[in-house]
């Protein structure tokens, strides 16, 4: 009797050992590695060096996809360092390396947008902590540097976690009142038709990235902003 319990709790560490094995290897592969894109940012920071009183525009795909940035802020001296799919936690792992490392006049940042997607554990208030976190980060390592939090955007391929995200970019606008050089950019507003839903001429096949028309739209609401303060370190 007791050889057969042995054997049975044996044979029951192994299975769920066998398990642990099987699952451990899928659970770290839908961790993102963004490793490959900051190496890539670095290359090109060593054979064409951001000037100094850079502009830096960080964050997720929307930012990442963005091809016409540098014509579009004409008259600004700005890099882009978007990568992917990436969410807050993604950036503020990064910050140190393509943000803070610039000493930049400014950072205007792009996240939120992945962090409450469909299937998503964050809530509107951990995202908007992760926000609070990055500007610590950066108000810390570079107190002069100015901080701009895009307003994450409604968009019909998740227009069933708008109401979440709206939630969030409220927290956020309220966070950047209470700072000094923090200031919250709504680019949501415009993307709303009259009825309160996204805008279908401003999105992707996708219904989910910017087309040309909103990088447009964007552009009318942020430059305007960056060259009343930036406008002069070109």
């Amino acid at each position: 009797m007791i050889r057969l319990v042995r054997n049975t709790l044996a044979l029951s560490i192994l299975f769920s050992s066998l398990l642990h094995a099987q699952s451990a290897p899928q659970a770290a592969a839908q961790v993102p590695n963004w490793e490959p894109d900051i190496r890539k940012f670095e290359e090109q920071d060593k054979t064409n060096p951001p000037k100094p009183g850079v502009i830096v525009f960080a964050g997720s795909s929307s930012f990442a996809r963005w091809n016409t940035l540098l014509d579009d802020m004409n008259g600004l001296n700005v890099i882009n360092r978007g990568f992917g799919g990436s969410q807050y936690t993604d950036l503020n792992q990064y910050a140190p390396r393509i943000v803070i490392a610039y000493r930049p006049a400014a950072v205007v940042v792009y996240e939120g947008d992945n962090d409450l997607a469909d299937g998503s554990a964050k809530s509107p208030q951990s995202v908007a902590n992760e926000a609070k976190g990055f500007a610590r980060m950066v108000r810390s390592a570079s107190p002069q540097t100015w901080i701009y939090f895009l307003s994450i955007k409604p968009s019909k391929a998740r227009w069933k976690e708008w109401p979440q995200m709206k939630s969030a970019n409220s927290m956020i606008a309220d966070f950047a009142k209470t700072q000094q050089r923090v200031q919250y950019i709504d680019v949501a507003s415009a993307m709303l038709d009259a009825q309160g839903h996204p805008r279908d001429e401003l999105f992707a096949e996708d219904g989910l990235h910017p087309n040309a028309k909103c990088y447009e739209l964007w552009s009318s609401i942020i430059k305007p902003v960056l060259l009343k303060r930036e406008g002069t370190q070109k």
